[in-house]
């Protein structure tokens, strides 16, 4: 694998474990991804799904049972690719008693960093997360908003090409959560390839052009995000109205396959109803019934969420 056009390459990648009462469990089973430069990938799955386990053994943590990982086109391994990815596990792993300072250049020089400018960057992301009057406090000293970013800072002070983060928003109040959004988004445009798994559905929806789904060990889903939403349309309208509708006297004006009332999208006033026609159907038939009763403040195919899509492979 040498293809630099991908950040990741995973190919054929499985990995079993052996429980205490001796079961085998696949946390992956041939799974094959491929990232692009420059890409923000959310990595989803339900729990236990095998998406901790694929980042580990991307970041060495864990050896794979069969298949291979390139960063870069670079073949993984510790000396070569470690320098290059920045991994946040979900489980933090500051210790309590390091100076913050002192936490994020250990990570760095572990890393490979140069120690200048280890230094200089770390004095970036200090004053950018409010930190840099409380670089010499010791880690137990500071709240766990704060912990949460040291560690962050400390995963990417070396600069890294592909940065992976798992749950990262968990810990942080709305304004740091935005906070950090605004950095991913810097970090992206500067050519940084980002991956998120979070449970966070809004954020990876909002900031993420490529989603992969894993469950059961399985990739089931892979691409780019408006494509897949695109895929799982099921020919649904979203119908918002100044006031509300007589269904009655609407389905005998036109042919329905379905309808519900939905909550106001977009915090709209009035009535909102999610509606499919009848094949053949034409809109402007259902837009000529509507308008009859109220005025259409707001029209739109329906597109499935992020969430709905998730809900639809994980309950499977």
């Amino acid at each position: 694998m040498s293809n630099t056009e991908y950040a990741l390459e995973i190919e054929g990648l499985s990995k079993q474990f052996t429980t205490a009462d001796n079961r085998c469990v696949k946390a992956l089973d041939d799974v094959s991804l491929k990232v692009p430069r420059g890409a923000i990938c959310g990595l989803l799955g339900p729990n236990g799904a095998g998406k901790t386990t694929m980042l580990r053994i991307v970041n060495n943590i864990l050896s794979s049972d069969a298949g291979s990982v390139a960063i870069m086109g670079v073949p993984l391994s510790m000396k070569e690719t470690s320098p290059m990815v920045g991994y946040m596990p979900e489980e933090r792993g500051l210790y309590d008693n390091m100076r913050v300072e002192d936490q994020i250049l250990l990570f760095g020089r572990l890393k490979g960093g140069d120690d200048a400018r280890l230094r200089e960057v770390m004095g970036e992301y200090l004053e950018l997360f409010n930190l840099a009057d409380g670089r010499r406090r010791k880690i137990k000293e500071l709240s766990k908003g704060n912990q949460q970013k040291v560690q962050i800072i400390a995963t990417l002070v070396h600069e890294p090409q592909l940065v992976m983060l798992d749950e990262p928003f968990s810990g942080f109040d709305p304004i740091n959560g935005e906070l950090l959004r605004q950095l991913i988004d810097r970090l992206n445009r500067r050519g940084t390839t980002v991956m998120l798994s979070s449970h966070n559905m809004e954020a990876i929806e909002n900031m993420c052009s490529r989603i992969a789904l894993v469950n059961h060990g399985h990739l089931l889903l892979d691409g780019d995000l408006s494509e897949i939403k695109e895929s799982h349309r099921d020919g649904s309208l979203i119908v918002t109205t100044r006031t509300p509708l007589h269904i009655p006297l609407l389905k005998d004006a036109v042919p329905l396959a379905g309808l519900e009332e939905i909550e106001t999208p977009q915090h709209r006033r009035g009535a909102a109803y999610r509606l499919r026609l009848e094949d053949g159907i034409p809109n402007a038939d259902l837009l000529a019934a509507v308008a009859q009763q109220s005025d259409i403040v707001h029209f739109e195919e329906h597109l499935p969420s992020l969430h709905e899509i998730f809900l639809q492979y994980a309950a499977d």
